[in-house]
């Protein structure tokens, strides 16, 4: 087991964000974590992380307990972890290979042909092999979040965490985003607990889901996202049009109609 959490509430300060949750997630599994804005899906992910103390209820992460553990073993649990963010969060001075290198110098990494091996070897996984001495700036979104994606895999991580990994990418690259982790998740035995509001994504590349709603953490089948797809793309925004009964009058002038326009009867779109 790689994750558990058992009748754990999720706090954000003082105040309870999500409770009683249960969730477990086992090597290679791969599961998208939804929920609107607010819902409480980055503090879980914060808490997964040690950024947020588990107060109640039991965790264990990596074989870390996350209810007892200090801020002095923080740096050990991320060392087995790798995180994914929608900013790329790249260092802008440096190219892609120097990016890297800082990692796994950061983690204890001192010889420097085996940092040099294992940069190979992550950036021939995300397909960027030739693309090492690019600066940030040079890359195109996808390519960047690709560096971000071998940053994570650096340390042969056992859980990799992902708050919106697509969200600043067009289409076609996100579908190459997901379908890269999912190849990740498969052939190297990594699970993988992908924060997204993506739900086009979610139905091209179906999984096990879990939803943050109401307080609660809950089990989402493909129904529930294959209904929001089907709230939003049926629903029309409907511009009422303006009916301008023109008279032409003996002076020339346009008057239009003061007759109300009809309401429309469509709904608002769902914020996600």
């Amino acid at each position: 087991m790689i994750l558990s959490l058992q009748n754990a509430n999720i706090y954000q300060g003082a105040s309870i964000i999500l409770s009683n949750v249960n969730i477990q997630l086992q090597k290679g599994e791969f599961v998208y974590l939804i929920g609107k804005t607010g819902s409480g899906k980055s503090s879980l992910l914060k808490t997964l992380y040690g950024d947020l103390h588990l107060q109640t209820g039991t965790g264990e992460v990596c074989d870390f307990d996350l209810k007892s553990i200090n801020w002095k073993n923080v740096p050990f649990l991320r060392r087995k972890l790798g995180i994914v963010f929608q900013d790329f969060q790249l260092l802008t001075d440096r190219n892609v290979y120097q990016n890297l290198a800082f990692a796994l110098e950061a983690i204890g990494w001192q010889d420097k042909k085996s940092i040099e091996a294992r940069i190979n070897e992550v950036l021939d996984l995300v397909g960027l092999r030739t693309k090492g001495f690019k600066m940030p700036y040079e890359l195109s979104g996808g390519e960047q979040q690709r560096v971000v994606v071998a940053r994570a895999l650096l340390n042969h991580p056992e859980l990799i965490l992902a708050d919106e990994p697509t969200g600043n990418l067009d289409p076609e690259t996100s579908d190459e985003i997901i379908q890269l982790l999912m190849k990740i998740a498969k052939e190297s035995n990594t699970a993988m607990l992908i924060a997204t509001h993506d739900y086009m994504i979610m139905q091209k590349f179906p999984s096990r889901t879990i939803k943050c709603e109401g307080g609660q953490l809950l089990e989402s089948g493909m129904d529930s996202v294959n209904q929001h797809i089907s709230n939003m793309t049926s629903s029309e925004s409907v511009i009422p049009a303006i009916s301008l009964d023109i008279k032409i009058e003996n002076n020339s002038t346009i008057t239009p109609s003061t007759e109300k326009p009809k309401e429309s009867n469509s709904g608002d779109f769902e914020k996600f």
